[in-house]
């Protein structure tokens, strides 16, 4: 069974060991829950909940974050985030949905899934389309974002910029 679940402040020791497989920096993934410890990771989850309830950019620059755990059988596979809109730097790099596998969960499929649930929030959210930003040597996340219906509208001298319909016909 696969499911995909809201971060909550109550999110245990499954969660944070899967963070800590996947690598803090990875091909453009930035995933700011590795490296911590335990009671640090359960401060993070309260600032990473209260993202998601935030209106309007923040310190002039950050703009609201959702964040979500791919579950696979019961046991967190992966995790995601969908931005609630775009400045200009975001249309540039960084996109409206980033997503991650654990390295022991990678090619089957999950990624795949997981975008494709994180769509579906995005299209809760109202959005009716969504940009993820593809650094070019990253050719199993462009692979999973065309999968999803995405269409690649640039391409920079680091990444393309993949626009997905959050209505997909796929």
């Amino acid at each position: 069974m696969i499911e995909l679940k809201k971060l909550s402040p109550d999110d245990g020791m499954d969660v944070y060991a899967m963070l800590q497989e996947i690598p803090k920096e990875e091909n453009g993934l930035v995933n700011s829950g590795n490296g911590l410890s335990f009671a640090e990771y359960k401060e993070w989850l309260k600032k990473k909940c209260a993202e998601s309830e935030q209106t309007g950019l923040v310190d002039g620059w950050k703009v609201p974050s959702t964040t979500y755990w791919l579950y696979v059988d019961g046991k967190p596979a992966g995790f995601g985030a969908v931005r609630h809109f775009l400045t200009d730097a975001l249309r540039k790099a960084g996109g409206n949905i980033g997503y991650g596998i654990a390295p022991r969960h990678r090619g089957k499929g999950y990624g795949k899934k997981l975008l494709g649930l994180l769509l579906e929030e995005a299209r809760r959210m109202g959005m009716d389309r969504a940009l993820v930003t593809i650094r070019l040597d990253n050719g199993a996340s462009k692979a999973v974002a065309l999968a999803n219906g995405g269409v690649v509208t640039e391409q920079t001298d680091e990444r393309i910029l993949v626009w997905i319909d959050t209505v997909r016909k796929i």
